[in-house]
């Protein structure tokens, strides 16, 4: 009997950041290896990424990363765990390419090579498990469920998914495979929950394709168009409108151009006409009524892409009177907010902007018909709703129930939750550490949460610097306290507060200079709350204060004495 363990280390009570584990006895199978890109409260940091020490203690058991498909959710977090841990990464040809793509970012990992393609008809054995694939529907070729097969029964993660009837080959759902699993006996079903709340039943993409031409036909400037660089089913719409209404598209961005010549390479994107694209340095040769400008954004996130055309402050493309902006992509309830004040700066520019969402319902997502659908053709003793927020992972519970599984089956975990199953019973015992690991710049893991409380108060309240040199020996204050503040107030004025605050921290010093015991730490922290306590009663704000105290150096102040002296006998 095989003991059985699943965690998910991300994507689940979130959005994005997927990565979940699986334990058949001393095997690590891990199932997609992703990020997620930060809300407006992580100030300053580029991505999250899952804590992901659990597989680098366990590391020499992993015995693969299995990838569902190439978004960054999926993909993403690669180089972070590859760069100090060589073990084999298996994917569909396109998710690979991309992978590569990712991984070569780092530069620990441009020889990295331990990639391999598997596609619908792969089995792999391993020595606890066998683990195999199925074709499903998402905005990307090539994406694939995974299924790892114990001897307790099949473990299967759905990834990405929706069901579309209308889908082209390259998309399509393989429902044959997807009976022949449940057949078989399905133990656990981790299944995507991100379109579980909503009530609307998905369009499919052949309509989602004729929405996008119709806006283009109508338009007789230059069209800008905001999409997610790798959702390769929606760039190839946008290039076969742009086509049918003889514009020319210009990619801005390496990161797009990357993606769009790597799906090109493997023919899973298909030009009309191979002089539709344009490079940047050509764009002023068009003219409005031929031009579509593609933007994904650094990342592959457009929205702040379009705040710097909006301002200005983009480094080719300004948003102009006459343009039509078309958002292509429908972005997560967490950005709703940034999403209304970027169409609010694109009006002011003189544009006019759309978004898909606006006349159709577009997901790359199962809705409530397509998860039941799931159900009925898995047939799951146990459903572990994952890839979502909390909200979205109890709506998928419900759903399920009313597919006849009792809520004792459904877990909603958190992340680090460990999910074992034992002599035939489920059940959540324990926890790993599966906090979020913050990426800014370089550093990875570095901005923790005092950090980030600190930049927060910094961007709401500012800074306020108090310098002071003194003479410890003769209890003296050598020189007035000098003043400073960033973001606090300004200063010219607010000279009475500045002096008066000057007065406080004179006051504080001289006060632990007079003190038989002096402690640095408590001359520091007495100026400190002086200062924040009559700070408050002024300005109602608290600001980051910041004490600088300077010591002089008594052996240096006593020789320049001895050099005066001497200098003074020798005149004389």
């Amino acid at each position: 009997m095989s003991n059985i363990k699943i965690m998910p280390l991300g994507g689940v009570r979130e959005n994005g950041k997927n990565l979940n584990i699986v334990e058949v006895d001393d095997e690590i199978y891990v199932l997609d290896c992703g990020l997620k890109y930060p809300e407006t409260e992580l100030l300053g940091i580029d991505i999250v990424i899952p804590d992901m020490t659990y597989l680098a203690e366990n590391a020499d058991r992993v015995a693969g990363i299995f990838l569902t498909h190439g978004h960054a959710d999926a993909i993403g977090a690669l180089p972070y765990f590859l760069k100090e841990h060589d073990v084999p990464v298996f994917g569909s040809e396109l998710t690979i390419a991309l992978a590569k793509i990712t991984v070569s970012s780092e530069p620990k990992l441009r020889n990295f090579q331990n990639f391999h393609v598997i596609d619908a008809n792969t089995a792999i054995d391993f020595e606890r498990a066998t683990v195999s694939f199925f074709k499903t529907t998402h905005t990307i070729p090539g994406s694939l469920g995974i299924v790892v097969k114990t001897d307790e029964g099949q473990i299967v993660y759905t990834g990405d998914f929706k069901f579309d009837q209308s889908a082209m080959p390259m998309y399509q759902t393989d429902y044959a495979r997807l009976a022949e699993i449940g057949k078989q006996g399905v133990l656990a079903l981790l299944s995507d929950s991100a379109n579980a709340e909503s009530p609307f039943a998905t369009v499919n993409e052949r309509d989602i394709a004729e929405s996008i031409l119709e806006n283009f036909k109508y338009q007789t400037g230059r069209i800008i168009v905001a999409s997610v660089a790798s959702n390769i089913m929606r760039i190839q719409q946008v290039i076969d409108a742009a086509y049918k209404t003889g514009r020319k598209v210009v990619l801005t961005g390496h990161d797009l151009e990357k993606i769009v010549r790597t799906a090109m390479k493997l023919s899973m994107i298909i030009l009309p006409d191979d002089a539709i694209l344009v490079q940047p340095k050509d764009l002023n040769t068009l003219a409005p009524e031929q031009t579509v400008i593609l933007e994904t954004g650094r990342m592959g996130e457009p929205i702040k892409a379009l705040q710097k055309m909006a301002t200005s402050h983009h480094r080719l493309i300004h948003i102009e009177q006459g343009d039509f902006v078309y958002l292509t992509t429908s972005p997560s309830h967490a950005m709703e907010t940034i999403l209304a004040k970027t169409k609010d700066m694109i009006y002011r520019a003189g544009a006019e902007v759309k978004t898909i969402g606006d006349e159709l319902h577009a997901s790359g997502h199962a809705n409530k018909n397509d998860l039941q659908l799931m159900l009925n053709l898995m047939q799951p003793q146990f459903l572990m709703p994952v890839q979502g927020e909390y909200r979205q992972l109890a709506a998928h519970a419900d759903i399920a129930h009313e597919t006849g599984m009792d809520y004792k089956n459904i877990f909603i975990v958190g992340k680090g939750d460990i999910v074992a199953y034992e002599k035939g019973k489920m059940h959540v015992g324990g926890q790993v550490d599966a906090t979020d690991v913050m990426i800014d710049g370089s550093g990875v893991g570095d901005i923790g949460n005092i950090v980030l409380r600190d930049r927060k108060l910094l961007s709401e309240d500012g800074i306020f610097i108090a310098v002071v040199t003194i003479d410890r020996k003769n209890k003296q204050i050598i020189a007035e306290p000098k003043v400073t503040a960033r973001g606090f107030v300004y200063v010219k004025t607010s000279k009475d507060l500045m002096t008066e605050s000057a007065e406080i921290i004179k006051k504080a010093v001289q006060n632990n200079l007079d003190n038989k015991e002096f402690d640095w730490s408590h001359l520091k922290q007495d100026v400190r709350e002086n200062l924040s306590h009559y700070l408050y009663e002024q300005t109602k704000r608290r600001p980051v204060i910041l004490p600088v105290i300077m010591e002089i150096n008594q052996n240096h102040r006593r020789q320049r004495k001895d050099n005066k002296a001497k200098t003074e006998k020798t005149v004389k």
